[in-house]
């Protein structure tokens, strides 16, 4: 079972997460829960976007407004909004389909630890998924794959000896796990954890402070490559590792220590002071033909190694191992989110970007072109953003 220093550890950590969002520090152990009723009102700084994509899926926390999944038009109306209970938060609220129908989805975490949740048309909860093994659920990601499985994330409490490091002989560490899950029995199907495949001096992460757990992987996405295998993103490492879904064996890391590809940036883009294309970065999507974006924090709201935040477009040269920026969007206001974000590819091409920790969420053309750009209410912030159709009465 997970230890009760961990469980402690995870508690304390989401539930100060509010404020510190709104501060741009670190939001990267999971929003706050908070104890109000409404939803919070979305302004709508930059109108425009009006172009089938859909509604807007947020899972706002913070400030004195309630917490949970709510859709929002693009005008900024609210047109659902679902309350939980004081002390509970939700994260990665959006549509997927379960056995053929669409369905909306979300984590949710309270007091008695986390679960990934389903909703059917009708907003009646018909299935919960939950960790295998009897770890901690972590609240970055809740996916449902094109053949009714979950994959979820979690974390393994362990003890290494890190003396090389300049830490313990037996340090407390958090390993990253990515689980898949049969929905309907809850049955483990495939198991992926960071320090089996990982040295722990690929961190770039903080050491942390006495007693506690470091924190040294943190996980933060597991998505399907158009292949069907994993596509798993390490904050702390600041890589994004294809990993084969049937052995769990490496097949490329892209950024980090051991990068498989050399970095580049073709005219007009530039890498980040480390030489990197994305550092602290979140939600890797996978577009098809070796393209994929990625939202690139470049912040662990203490070092910056870019001036603002960004989305970022990478096309990977598999004969040759080069990884080329193509293409990148900055935070309009320019500012530099500590943490979370998406970067969302959308039905027509655009890129529907969440800025994590900072309050704003914004659409782009293939052009890189503003299109929109809206805000929650100070000290108020979302993980991830979607924009989506959701027609539920048709």
């Amino acid at each position: 079972m997970v230890s009760e220093v961990l469980v402690k550890f995870k508690l304390a950590a989401a539930l100060a997460t509010a404020a510190v969002c709104a501060a741009v520090v670190s939001c990267s152990s999971g929003p706050a829960a908070t104890a109000g009723t409404q939803a919070p009102p979305v302004t709508v700084l930059t109108k425009g976007a009006d172009n089938g994509n859909g509604d807007i899926f947020l899972a706002p926390s913070g400030g004195q407004y309630g917490t949970g999944p709510e859709i929002v038009s693009i005008t900024g109306k609210v047109l659902w909004f679902h309350r939980l209970p004081a002390g509970t938060f939700a994260t990665d609220f959006r549509t997927q389909t379960y056995l053929g129908k669409p369905v909306l989805t979300w984590f949710q975490e309270g007091s008695t630890g986390g679960e990934g949740v389903i909703y059917n048309a009708r907003y009646q909860q018909i299935a919960t998924v939950k960790p295998a093994n009897g770890y901690a659920a972590d609240f970055h990601e809740f996916l449902i794959t094109p053949w009714n499985t979950a994959l979820i994330l979690a974390d393994k409490p362990g003890t290494a000896n890190l003396t090389s490091l300049g830490l313990s002989a037996h340090q407390q560490v958090v390993d990253g796990v990515v689980q898949e899950i049969d929905i309907k029995t809850g049955k483990l199907l495939f198991q992926w954890v960071s320090s089996d495949h990982v040295p722990y001096s690929d961190s770039h992460a903080p050491m942390g402070q006495p007693g506690q757990p470091w924190d040294w992987f943190h996980i933060n996405a597991v998505h399907l490559d158009t292949d069907g295998n994993l596509l798993i993103s390490s904050r702390f490492t600041w890589t994004i590792y294809k990993v084969n879904l049937r052995t769990g064996a490496m097949m490329w890391q892209l950024g980090g220590k051991h990068s498989t590809f050399t970095l580049k940036a073709a005219p007009g883009q530039k890498l980040d002071r480390a030489g990197e294309i994305f550092a602290f970065q979140h939600d890797p999507e996978a577009l098809g033909g070796n393209v994929y974006t990625v939202f690139d924090d470049e912040s662990d709201g203490q070092s910056t190694l870019y001036s603002s935040s960004r989305a970022v477009t990478i096309r990977l040269d598999l004969a040759t191992d080069t990884a080329t920026l193509i293409r990148s969007v900055n935070q309009p206001e320019g500012l530099t989110a500590g943490a979370t974000g998406s970067a969302q590819p959308t039905k027509n091409g655009d890129l529907f970007v969440s800025w994590g920790g900072l309050s704003y969420f914004s659409e782009f053309s293939p052009s890189g072109k503003l299109l929109f750009n809206a805000k929650l209410p100070d000290g108020v912030a979302t993980y991830r953003a979607y924009r989506l159709p959701w027609n539920p009465g048709s």
